[in-house]
C-alpha cells in the first residue's frame, strides 16, 4: 500500500499469527523477510463467475472465491475475489495486522471499504479503486458497504498474516 511510518520508542504490540499458509515461523511485531518466490512452469487455468464458490477463510466477515492461481503457478501467486459479509461490525473487523508478502494488490469490484494504512491514514476505496500494500504495511479494515467485493493478488501464494 504505501510508504512505511517510522517507528517510535513505544513498545510494539504483541503479534500473533492468524493464518499460516506457509510453514510456521515465529511471528514478530516487525515484518520479516517474505518467503522467496520460486517460479515454476505454469499451467493454464480458467475460472468462471457462473461456477463461483465462495468459502470462508482468513476472516470471519469475508468469503473468498479462489481463482486457482496458486496451483497454476506452483505456489508463486494467490488470487481470489473477497466478498465482505453482512453489516460491518467494528469489533470484529478493526484488527490491525500485516502480511508477510512480496506483493499485494487489491482492486475494488463492487461497493466501498474504508481502511487505515500505516503512514497513509484512513482511505475510502470505491468500485474501480486499486491499491498496493507494500510488504509488512500495518493496516486494518474500518468499515465497508453491503455487497463489497474486491480482487486480491498476492505473491507468494503462501504467506503469513500477523495480527497486532
Amino acid at each position: 500500500m504505501a510508504t512505511r511510518k517510522s517507528t517510535t520508542s513505544q513498545a510494539a504490540p504483541q503479534a500473533r499469527p492468524t493464518r499460516k499458509s506457509a510453514p510456521a515461523r515465529k511471528a514478530s511485531p516487525k515484518p520479516g523477510k517474505p518467503p522467496k518466490i520460486v517460479w515454476k512452469p505454469q499451467t493454464f487455468v480458467a475460472t468462471h463467475a457462473r461456477n463461483a464458490q465462495f468459502k470462508t477463510g482468513l476472516r470471519t466477515y469475508a468469503a473468498y472465491r479462489d481463482l486457482l492461481m496458486e496451483a497454476a503457478t506452483g505456489g508463486a501467486v494467490q488470487a481470489h475475489v473477497i466478498r465482505l459479509l453482512g453489516k460491518c461490525d467494528p469489533k470484529v473487523v478493526t484488527i490491525p495486522h500485516y502480511h508477510d508478502v512480496q506483493f499485494q494488490m487489491l482492486y475494488m469490484l463492487k461497493g466501498w471499504m474504508i481502511g487505515e494504512y500505516e503512514g497513509q491514514g484512513r482511505i475510502k476505496m470505491t468500485a474501480g479503486s486499486c491499491w498496493i500494500q507494500p510488504a509488512g504495511i500495518r493496516h486494518q479494515v474500518i468499515d465497508y458497504s453491503d455487497g463489497c467485493e474486491m480482487l486480491e493478488i498476492i505473491l507468494p501464494g503462501q504467506f503469513e498474516t500477523v495480527e497486532l
